[in-house]
């Protein structure tokens, strides 16, 4: 019996120790802290979505869902050949082009009227703070940290580690020019040496004005956040970014909710509306989109043209690896929007009308 709790007590210091290390982030302290716990949105300690929004569907356990994680037979969870690609040069584009490239999953380029955007950038090959866990699929990482230029402005949805990622974003130090995230996720950049006056931190529904006209609205998704056993210290958002010629919606992750309608009825319409539309469950249904509510999400925000993501590079969920996009399409025979499906480093141009083959039907 000694043995066993001597056992435990190591595993236990050994975990605390891992959770140090400094791609963990930080917790905000200071002036941080105290904008956070004055924000309308925090409560009890944490943040709160606008409604109530459960981890898990009714009668869900999170044994159950780590079950079917672990013993799920489905085999097209991740493709079994490589996935196509198209490499677009950004060191070679020119000011002029006003473009979209998307890495797979939930990072991609922008850029437009003489600016570039980078969104949730993870280029590392993982989605996860242990080695060799939730790796990306084979073809997915074309890009490296050396195909990235300098970047006027880095969007972070939230802190996940699927869509913040410490390799690539200490990496990309050098070319970030300014950072654009939620309350609570600069603790991180923070940490990390980023210099602080580059770093903008914003509750829900604030305005950043930005140099060139270009402007940024804040408003809420429908989520959570946090990158180990404290959840909902930083807060999650989505970003309306209105430039001299374009407004383009950031969605981030987000569940359905009348969130996207009020942006829609405030902003829109939008030129483009980028939507997660992977790794949902009707376990946790509150938290992820289904793809016929990604449609509906779509129509809610007025959009002319919808970029899916958030799929194509990470097993998170237990749907084959391509039922976010033939779902989506297959919901969307009626209502006919104009959904953009490029392969991972497609040049799409956003200036333009353009038709992009199903290349993953080709995928095993």
């Amino acid at each position: 019996m000694m043995a066993f709790f001597i056992i435990v007590i190591f595993c236990v210091i050994a975990i605390l120790a891992f959770m140090q290390l400094k791609k963990f982030g930080a917790l905000a302290k200071g002036n941080k802290l105290e904008r956070i716990t004055n924000s309308n949105n925090y409560k009890e300690g944490k943040f709160q979505n606008e409604t109530f929004t459960p981890d898990l569907a009714e009668g869900v356990t999170y044994f159950q869902v780590i079950k079917n994680l672990i013993f799920n037979k489905n085999t097209r969870t991740k493709p079994s050949s490589k996935l196509p690609s198209k490499k677009t040069d950004l060191h070679s584009l020119t000011k002029e082009e006003d473009v979209f490239v998307w890495f797979g999953h939930s990072s991609y380029f922008i850029q437009t009227d003489g600016k570039k955007i980078l969104v949730d950038p993870v280029l590392s090959g993982a989605a996860s703070p242990l080695p060799n866990s939730i790796k990306s699929f084979s073809g997915a990482d074309i890009y490296t940290v050396d195909d990235i230029p300098e970047i006027d402005i880095l969007f972070i949805s939230h802190d996940h580690w699927d869509h913040l990622d410490y390799e690539t974003i200490m990496a990309l130090k050098p070319r970030i020019r300014q950072i654009i995230c939620g309350l609570g996720t600069g603790a991180h950049f923070e940490r990390w040496g980023f210099n602080k006056k580059i770093v903008i931190e914003e509750d829900w529904n604030c305005k950043i004005e930005l140099s060139g006209g270009f402007e940024v609205n804040t408003i809420p998704a429908r989520h959570f956040s946090g990158r180990g056993f404290m959840r909902n210290q930083s807060l999650w958002l989505s970003f309306i970014l209105q430039t001299p010629t374009k407004k383009i919606f950031i969605g981030g992750n987000s569940g359905y909710d009348a969130h996207f309608k009020k942006a829609g009825d405030q902003f829109g319409p939008f030129d483009v509306a980028i939507l997660e539309c992977g790794q949902y469950d009707l376990s946790w249904k509150y938290i992820h989109m289904l793809p016929n509510e990604v449609i509906q999400a779509a129509k809610d925000l007025k959009a002319k043209k919808i970029i899916p993501v958030h799929w194509a590079k990470f097993k998170l969920a237990n749907h084959n690896w391509d039922a976010p996009i033939t779902e989506l399409l297959s919901f969307n025979e009626q209502d006919q929007l104009d959904i953009l499906t490029p392969m991972i480093g497609e040049k799409v141009l956003l200036n333009e009308q353009q038709r992009f083959s199903k290349w993953w039907e080709a995928v095993d």
